[in-house]
């Protein structure tokens, strides 16, 4: 593992133990050359995926990416760092899993608002308004109302 800080390949393992979430390896790290720690995490990949872009493109699949939004959804709300890194992992699990060669982005898309519904009401609602492109006031209101009578 290459030295976040001087970009050495000489790095220890000083400590090693499972992450909180159980899904992932922690790892504690120290820099034979400028003396610096660091933590890595190592975690099982099932096997690579490929998301199918709306334009036909395809492209390798982002956990970052995937992260980044589901944070964003959930800013300021009860939801905290842990659980959604437990989300991220149960989703990427999912897609992981799936048969198709390629994911299509909307059904990842599909799985996230499916995930974020059972977890909080407002990050839901945040993801689907960028999700599904709302443009206008009436567009929140049109989804709300569907929420309210038990459909998406």
């Amino acid at each position: 593992m290459r030295c976040p800080y001087c970009g050495n390949d000489d790095t220890q393992v000083k400590d090693s133990r499972p992450a909180e979430d159980g899904s992932s390896i922690r790892r504690r790290r120290f820099c034979m050359a400028c003396g610096n720690r660091f933590t890595t995490f190592e975690r099982t990949q099932l096997r690579d995926l490929t998301v199918l872009k709306s334009d036909g493109r395809r492209v390798p699949f982002d956990r970052d990416k995937l992260a980044k939004s589901i944070r964003i959804a959930c800013r300021k709300r009860p939801v905290d760092e842990e659980r959604i890194e437990r989300i991220v992992n149960g989703i990427q699990r999912r897609l992981e899993m799936e048969t198709e060669d390629a994911i299509p982005s909307r059904r990842i898309g599909e799985i996230v608002m499916e995930t974020l519904k059972g977890v909080d009401q407002v990050a839901y609602v945040r993801f689907a308004s960028v999700y599904q492109n709302f443009s206008e006031a009436k567009d929140f209101g049109s989804f709300l109302s569907g929420m309210e009578r038990g459909g998406d």
